[in-house]
């Protein structure tokens, strides 16, 4: 039994991960990346190392995303603004 929970933990994992690749908009992509955060943690979980799936759900499903909203947020009100100068 814990080896199907196992086997399917990991297909959403390459699953949430092909659809982070093939996302093309870096807004979707960044929540893409948390949901993929929140799998991985899941699979840290499964696979008994519960502290690092603790890590995982704070760094990979909350920091990172959240950095690259803000980062994409602030490139493209930059990218507006020099549109207005023009």
């Amino acid at each position: 039994m814990a080896d199907a929970v196992i086997v399917v933990a990991l297909l959403l994992v390459a699953a949430c991960a092909t659809a982070a690749v093939a996302t093309r908009d870096p807004m979707r992509q960044a929540l893409v990346l948390s949901l993929l955060g929140i799998v991985l943690a899941a699979l840290f979980t499964v696979d008994q190392a519960p502290d690092v799936g603790l890590s995982q759900l704070a760094v990979g499903s909350a920091l990172t995303p959240l950095l690259l909203m803000l980062t994409v947020r602030k490139v493209r009100r930059r990218g507006q603004g020099k549109e207005r100068e023009r």
